[in-house]
């Protein structure tokens, strides 16, 4: 014979949390400083230099730096973006910047 089963609320009540009325303000969030808004921008420049170096349409990036790799993918008619060599010429002393991923970095 078989036992009737219950609902599982039989078993184990229901209890609601009654309703704050007075909800607690969230505090607004702080200004970014200068300085957060220049690291945030510098990490969005090095996300768009990964893509590049991860991107082989614009041919293999592995003993050259950013720039060489640019120049040679346009002389072959390749069609790199702009944006790079302009990033690239702005900031061409970093090597941070220069170097591919697959670089050394003079550490």
């Amino acid at each position: 014979m078989t036992t009737k089963r219950g609902l599982i609320t039989d078993t184990f009540k229901v209890v609601k949390k009654s309703r704050r009325e007075g909800m607690r303000e969230k505090s607004p969030t702080p200004p970014l400083s200068q300085q957060d808004v220049a690291s945030t921008i510098r990490e969005e420049e090095m996300q768009k230099l990964r893509l590049f170096d991860l991107d082989w349409r614009f041919g293999p990036c592995t003993g050259i730096n950013r720039l060489q790799r640019w120049e040679r993918a346009k002389l072959h008619g390749l069609n790199p973006p702009e944006e790079i060599r302009e990033l690239l010429l702005q900031t061409h002393a970093d090597p941070e910047y220069s170097l591919s991923l697959w670089s050394e970095y003079p550490f």
